[in-house]
């Protein structure tokens, strides 16, 4: 039977790089999410969709056109993208409006030797836009770009001029139109020096140096032009706004002088950094045209970095772009600013600031307008997004909105709710996330993050579900040598009432849950519960006395939502408390499993001998070892119980896989009752048949096979599929029809992509039904790279769920590009 997928849900961070975020004329977003160029949209706060191309970190961003561009070719169906990677890459990407279509059109991988560091984009026509870029190589690169039109169907990429700038590479630049004088650009460049460096050049290139602004005592950071613009009746000038780790930003203001085709107007050296330099400022011409710099405006405010600044997007009026005098800067202060003039005196201000001066955020790397101002957007030093819309009638009025959320480092395991209502995953961002579809009126029902039950202070390898009845509970491992146990305070499970907007089977929920949340120590390593002692106690008693120790921060706020959370409510008020630890590992921990009947967890850690690398097991409730199974001599790196928990099965570096017979009553011994060498190379992934006692294993070396627990105390194998072209590292096996014993594998591999191969029993011989049959296995789609991941997939977990009248299964997959997926599959 043929399968159809179909992406459902995609969740990525954002790589914590400045210049990584840009918002385009089309009103998406672009930013590097490890070495994808993910893509979201801000008015339904979902990613679309994430782009493979790049073989290292994406560092950088560019839209063309951007939203400076919109006077000039308005109304256009057609968007390009520019990204750039740590390993030098430059990539163009096309995008259809209409269809939703996206494709790599052009790569250049042999000019920038290291990364990328900042892009600069500038449309001069309808078919053809030049851009810079720059890198850690000391170079800086003007590039033409010509656009398809309707004798050119692909496009066309030359470069134009490269620019030597020393040492100390720019990691700032922005390119504009020069007023006055057609086909004059002017290409503005800042770094590490300090400086601000001004090139004039045209539309070939033809770069030459004009002068440098010197003020800033830091790094410069971040540069952006306005579109030329007359002032207090002068000629037209330009204004270039810069910002540094100086924590100042600075308004530098060209004047626009005509002069006589006789006259010289004088480049003048500044030979130091006094009140006559900052009045008078350098000169330099653009052919006929003269123009005067001069600081505008000194802005201080910021008490930290400043990472980047913007000007507001023109308001387009005909074919004519009239540019607000409003500026977003952002700030490693966690703020956001907007800055504009008094009407009266003319002096620059700050009229809006948002983010919060807490320990919720830790500084954003970058802030954007929306093409029409209405919004702004920063990234953050965790991964994070923030938005806030001015919802304002008569006065401005900056509200946070929905926005994508996602692990902003390697995420290493998932795990479905017992009933399937959510996702939960752990990464190396050192957090652990709810994912749920929030239910709303409307047809789609789209995903958000809503919960962060641990925030720790080491990377989190592992997590296993409780199965059975109780609160919601996990268990989750660290690279730290203790397995932890958490439970949903109160506070979550009726926010998750609102997310499916039923009561959800939460015929198993105590009504008596006493604890509203959590708070986080000091050193981010256990959460203290906060309870509900009384219906009349006021919030500041709704804390436990624990709160007002030095070990704890008192600050979360136990919260239930009525609609998504947005960052900063996550990341402190979606707390769970931590009710056991649970010690006797000698390393980090590795792997974790549950039973089905929610009894038993099982554990393993990193090792590198028989002894540290035995599995530990755990009774469920008491939280006491009740099990210590040694077999292995290297780290087990997947332990998974058989679907009458009647076996265990564990894989390991060791390349053997070895099965253990679970008793089911406290006295029984669980015990060794099968070792094998079963592949050349480690075994990364292992699943079990829901139908039976078969189980498939993948390695490094290429392969997945299929074996059966014979009787009870051997195992044969029943079938090894074609070799694949990468390493397998993920598997996840589901069934179809228990009648003829058939189901689906998932297959993850090292480069990413993901294959679902069909699999069944074939016909056992006449008085032979005891032994195990063949299986057969046969591919029944190969998902479309874009669908994928671009790097390792860690782990694949299934969910059965009813749609209607036909059946439809969903498919979670995490990996090592930072993303948690969600796929729907369908018969057809």
């Amino acid at each position: 039977m043929a399968l159809a997928v179909e992406r459902e849900f995609i969740g990525a961070g954002c790589n914590r790089i400045v210049n990584n975020v840009s918002w385009g004329l089309s009103g998406l977003v672009a930013f590097g999410a490890q070495n994808a160029v993910a893509i979201f949209c801000p008015q339904t706060a979902q990613i679309l969709t994430t782009l493979p191309g790049h073989k290292a970190v994406v560092n950088c961003t560019q839209w063309l056109p951007s939203s400076k561009d919109a006077f000039k070719v308005q109304h256009a169906e057609v968007h390009y993208l520019l990204s750039g990677s740590s390993d030098g890459v430059l990539i163009v990407w096309e995008m259809d409006l209409k269809k939703r279509e996206w494709r790599s059109i052009l790569q250049v991988s042999d000019v920038h030797k290291k990364g990328v560091t900042c892009l600069s984009g500038l449309i001069i026509s309808h078919t053809t836009a030049m851009f810079a870029s720059a890198s850690s190589d000391g170079l800086v690169v003007t590039w033409e770009l010509v656009l398809p039109y309707a004798t050119l169907r692909d496009c066309k990429i030359s470069c134009l001029e490269s620019l030597s700038v020393g040492s100390k590479p720019m990691v700032a630049l922005s390119l504009a139109d020069l007023p006055g004088e057609s086909g004059h650009v002017i290409l503005a460049m800042g770094g590490l020096d300090q400086k601000i460096h001004i090139y004039l050049g045209d539309h070939k290139g033809n770069f030459i140096r004009a002068c440098e602004l010197k003020g800033h005592t830091d790094w410069i950071r971040s540069l952006d032009f306005s579109l030329p613009l007359c002032l207090d009746g002068e000629n037209e000038s330009l204004l270039l706004a810069s910002s540094s780790q100086d924590r100042s930003i600075r308004i530098w203001k060209m004047v626009m002088h005509l002069s006589s085709s006789n006259s010289q107007v004088p480049y003048k050296k500044d030979e130091g950094i006094g009140l006559t330099s900052y009045i008078e400022g350098p000169l330099f011409l653009a052919g006929s045209t003269g123009y005067q710099v001069s600081l505008e405006s000194l802005l201080v405010g910021h008490e930290d970095w400043v990472y980047s600044v913007e000007w507001q997007s023109p308001f387009i009026n005909g074919s004519k772009a009239h540019q607000p005098m409003s500026i977003l800067s952002a700030s490693m202060d966690k703020t956001m600013m907007i800055w504009r003039p008094e009407k009266n005196t003319g002096i620059w201000v700050n009229v809006v600031t948002v983010g919060e001066l807490s320990h919720s955020a830790l500084g954003f790397y970058g802030g954007h307008w929306a093409p029409d101002g209405g919004s702004i957007l920063a990234h953050g030093y965790g991964g994070s997004f923030h938005l806030w819309r001015n919802t304002g009638m008569d006065f401005e009025n900056w509200q946070p909105q929905k926005v994508p959320s996602g692990h902003f480092a390697s995420v290493s395991d998932i795990a479905w709710a017992r009933n399937g209502e959510y996702l939960l995953s752990v990464s190396h961002d050192q957090t652990t996330r709810v994912f749920a579809p929030w239910h709303s009126e409307g047809d789609r029902t789209p995903w958000h993050e809503i919960a962060r039950p641990q925030v720790h202070g080491h990377d989190i390898n592992c997590v296993a579900i409780i199965q059975g009845t109780g609160n919601h509970r996990f268990v989750s491992g660290a690279d730290e040598k203790v397995a932890r146990v958490f439970e949903s305070p109160l506070s979550f499970l009726k926010t998750l009432m609102h997310a499916v907007q039923k009561s959800v089977c939460f015929e198993d929920i105590n009504e008596d849950v006493q604890i509203l949340g959590a708070n986080m120590s000091a050193l981010g390593l256990s959460q203290k519960p906060i309870y509900m002692h009384a219906n009349t106690d006021t919030p500041s008693r709704l804390q436990s006395d624990a709160s007002d120790s030095l070990e704890t921060v008192p600050d979360a706020v136990p919260t239930v939502f009525t609609e998504p959370p947005v960052e900063e409510q996550l990341s402190w008020h979606t707390l769970w408390p931590e009710s056991h630890k649970l010690y006797g590992h000698g390393n980090e921990l590795f792997s974790l499993c549950c039973d089905h009947e929610g009894k038993l967890v099982a554990s393993s850690c990193k090792a590198q001998s028989a002894t540290v690398a035995e599995i530990w097991l755990w009774q469920v409730g008491s939280w006491k070892p009740v099990g210590r199974l040694q077999s292995h001599n290297l780290t087990v790196t997947q332990l998974e119980f058989s679907h009458d928990d009647a076996f265990l099965l564990s894989v390991s570096r060791d390349r053997h896989f070895s099965i253990f017979s679970i008793g089911k009553s406290r006295d029984t011994s669980h015990h060794l009752i099968a070792k094998q060498e079963a592949h050349k190379r480690i075994i990364w992934a292992c699943a079990w048949n829901p139908f039976g006692h078969e189980f498939a294993t993948g390695s490094r070396d290429k392969t997945v096979k299929i074996w059966a627990v014979d009787g009870s105390s051997s195992v044969k194998q029943l079938s090894i599929l074609p070799q694949f072209h990468d390493s397998v590292t993920a598997l996840a096996w589901v069934g179809r029809e228990r009648s003829i014993n058939s189901g689906i594998l998932a297959v993850g591999m090292d480069d990413g992509l993901i294959e679902l191969w069909s699999v069944s029993a074939g016909k056992t011989a006449a008085g032979h039904d005891s032994e195990p049959s063949a299986f057969s296995a046969v591919l029944s789609i190969r998902f479309d790279p874009v669908l994928c991941h671009v790097s390792t997939v860690l782990r694949l977990a299934w969910r059965e769920r009813c749609a209607g009248d036909s059946r439809a299964t969903e498919l979670a997959s995490c990996g090592a590009d930072q993303s948690v997926r969600v796929f729907k599959v369908c018969d057809y």
